[in-house]
């Protein structure tokens, strides 16, 4: 059986790559919290395995079955944290950590009835696509808040789920997946006003606009 680390390389493999990054041995060693020797050292025993193509200085990248292993993990912690929001009224900034330390421990069976109880979903709490059991999963919008033109309407589709002070953040201004905004001016350039259907306007900071993705509204 793979280890609960190398299933976490070859998420933050797959999360590298979907932000468009490389997924590099520095890159890796930040997302995860290890030394560069000690990525290298698994990027070489996951590649034995044919779970990743690598190729020192070029980063790494998955192959069909380390892909399959990833969204397995992903999918187990997407339901997860539905679950915790749903079930156990946690609020969404607490459930990534739990789902980082629960995600490895469930059954497939415990999987299945997470997903028949909670009716089959398709997004988690912070609007990212929950894998199939079969491995397929959604595509969803790579374009940030702070990119958007003044005078645009858009939808936000998800906020990134790492940084729990970043979600109270958003949360306490209303911008929450699903949520349909006008885009307005960036007066300092620093910073972002954005007007939701109460028509009053929220000044958000760019970094906090760079974590929210969106899509074009109606």
């Amino acid at each position: 059986m793979l280890s609960e680390s190398a299933q976490d390389y070859l998420k933050a493999i797959y999360s590298l790559r979907h932000e468009n990054a490389r997924a590099t041995t520095n890159a890796l060693a930040a997302r995860l919290n290890v030394t560069a020797a000690s990525v290298t050292g698994m990027l070489k025993k996951l590649a034995e395995l044919k779970l990743v193509f690598y190729e020192p200085y070029q980063g790494a990248t998955l192959t069909p079955a380390g892909e399959k292993i990833a969204l397995e993990v992903i999918r187990h912690h997407r339901l997860i944290e539905l679950y915790l929001t749903e079930a156990m009224g946690y609020s969404w900034d607490q459930v990534h950590a739990e789902a980082d330390r629960l995600e490895h421990a469930i059954s497939e069976e415990f999987e299945d009835r997470i997903s028949t109880l909670l009716g089959h979903p398709t997004v988690d709490p912070h609007g990212d696509p929950i894998p199939t059991k079969d491995g397929e999963i959604a595509a969803s919008s790579r374009d940030t808040l702070d990119t958007s033109a003044e005078g645009s309407r858009v939808r936000i589709e998800r906020v990134r789920d790492e940084d729990p002070a970043l979600l109270r953040q958003v949360a306490d201004l209303g911008l929450l997946p699903q949520t349909v905004i006008t885009i307005g001016s960036r007066p300092d350039g620093a910073s972002l006003t954005v007007y939701l259907a109460d028509g009053q306007p929220r000044c958000i900071s760019t970094r906090i606009a760079q974590n929210i993705f969106i899509v074009d509204a109606p």
